[in-house]
């Protein structure tokens, strides 16, 4: 009997996932207009070496020892790790600084001397509460193909979803938690996860705490080594690749899909097609006319923010990082309000850096490789970011970051910029909004798109869909699609 033809169209975590899955049960070909796998999870070269230029922190570890074990194979053999003792380091410009540890014990020392007695004792109910949050969402919710509010409901009481406050913004609870104003910081930073403003957020983002309180680690290679792992299971277990190959249009015929048609013309027949891309693409019309109607099309005001992000290699500064910072700004509100209202780039911004040579720095090396993320809206269509306006995001980084004292001498030659305008041109559809919609009010959550679509035999993968955005996340969609797939057609 032959088996049934899967498309995959993107090689994101979400379609990797999906293939790695798949390929055991069904005939899988990959379509990827790049020239390796990654999508969002991408490296770029700085002088002489490269960094992760995309996803840099690598959480939920369960997601990948599972999905690898259910496509035969073993995690821990093919992906080396190193779980961090100092999950972050944050800094402020008042030239205070604050460690979160993994070490819970740890945390809590550091914030007493911080921030005081009252603060220090705040942060383990915290941490319970976040858990809690995680432990009910879990089930029900994030494994879920396509959640709703009436099966939440169902299955869990309405005392116990009142717990996990969906109707209060993260914003709102860390005041009620934390006096200090710098940890309320902190820990609505946990918004942007998600690609949102904890202004607006609800307060169950509060669960990112307990996952990365359950361990953050550096993949041996970057975070490109996930990607290229995935890859190299769903190639043995028979999947076939096609890289710098672009899928034109999904073909579909009386409301059921038929197979891919390529730029180059060749069209490929397929039972299933799984779209790992911007679910925006396909009601664009990116993939075809047959296809627009796949999915609800989202409103820009609904879009997640983008991000300016640079990358280096600098003189190693005086000041101490960890492998993971961030530098806040003095006002998140006008932050928040200048991203997600003004639609324009902070004047101060808070500022991610990733360090990941403080881990394992290069002998002899006076310099180090350096990712830089600041917030930013999605590009505009009619008003889009000017060189000008990006050269002033960069000064005021740099302005901002010497305040908080760090002091950059980037190596000549070896910077690079990448604006929403070109996150736009690579995730077509998504006008650069890189985490899919916003998780702005207790209704966000449901309002993606699930892992079925309208067309009969067309699923759908990645960060901008169920359950949401970050590797793991994507990683799980693939996985959802996979068991989708396996139950609409009866496969053993």
């Amino acid at each position: 009997m032959r088996r049934r033809r899967i498309a995959i169209i993107g090689a994101g975590a979400g379609g990797l996932s999906a293939a790695a899955l798949s390929s055991r049960d069904f005939d899988v070909t990959v379509f990827e207009r790049a020239s390796s796998p990654g999508g969002k999870i991408r490296q770029t070269s700085v002088g002489d070496g490269a960094i992760d230029a995309g996803p840099t922190v690598f959480t939920m570890r369960w997601v990948f020892e599972e999905i690898f074990r259910d496509a035969g194979h073993s995690f821990d053999r093919i992906v080396s790790t190193r779980k961090l003792d100092v999950l972050a380091r944050h800094f402020w410009r008042d030239g205070t600084a604050l460690d979160l540890h993994a070490d819970l014990e740890k945390t809590v020392d550091a914030i007493r001397r911080f921030a005081g007695g009252d603060d220090a004792q705040s942060y383990p109910k915290f941490c319970e509460r976040a858990r809690k949050t995680y432990d009910i969402l879990l089930n029900p919710f994030i494994l879920q193909h396509k959640p709703s509010l009436l099966k939440l409901m169902l299955k869990r009481d309405p005392i116990t979803l009142s717990g996990i406050n969906p109707y209060t913004t993260l914003w709102n609870k860390l005041e009620k938690r934390f006096r200090d104003p710098r940890l309320r910081q902190l820990f609505a930073r946990y918004a942007t996860y998600a690609g949102s403003s904890p202004f607006h957020a609800p307060a169950t983002l509060m669960l990112i705490t307990h996952v990365e309180q359950n361990g953050v680690w550096m993949i041996d290679g970057g975070m490109q080594r996930i990607a290229h792992a995935f890859a190299e299971i769903a190639s043995s277990n028979g999947a076939a690749f096609h890289y710098d190959t672009h899928v034109e249009e999904i073909v579909a015929s009386n409301g059921r899909v038929a197979g891919v048609k390529l730029s180059s013309g060749e069209r490929i027949e397929a039972d299933i097609v799984v779209f790992n891309g911007d679910p925006s693409a396909l009601t664009a019309g990116y993939l075809g006319p047959s296809v627009r109607n796949a999915v609800t099309s989202a409103p820009r005001a609904a879009l997640s923010q983008s991000a300016v992000t640079f990358t280096m290699r600098a003189r190693r500064p005086s000041l101490d990082l960890s492998v993971h910072n961030i530098f806040f700004s003095n006002d998140y509100k006008a932050e928040f309000a200048s991203v997600f209202g003004d639609q324009r780039v902070p004047r101060v911004p808070t500022t991610y850096i990733f360090a990941p040579d403080r881990l394992d720095s290069p002998e002899g090396s006076d310099t180090e490789r350096l990712f830089f993320l600041i917030n930013a809206p999605p590009a505009r269509d009619d008003n889009p970011h000017t060189e000008k306006e990006l050269e002033i995001c960069r000064k005021a980084m740099i302005d901002h970051l010497a305040v908080c004292g760090l002091r950059l001498e980037p190596v000549p030659g070896t910077t690079t910029m990448t604006s929403p305008a070109h996150f736009a041109a690579m995730f077509p559809g998504s006008k650069g909004a890189l985490y899919g919609l916003a998780n702005h009010g207790w209704r966000a959550s449901f309002q993606r798109p699930g892992i079925r679509s309208r067309i009969r035999g067309l699923y759908l993968a990645g960060g901008g869909v169920h359950p949401g955005a970050g590797v793991p996340m994507a990683a799980l969609s693939g996985r959802a699609a996979f068991e989708a797939i396996k139950k609409d057609y009866n496969s053993t």
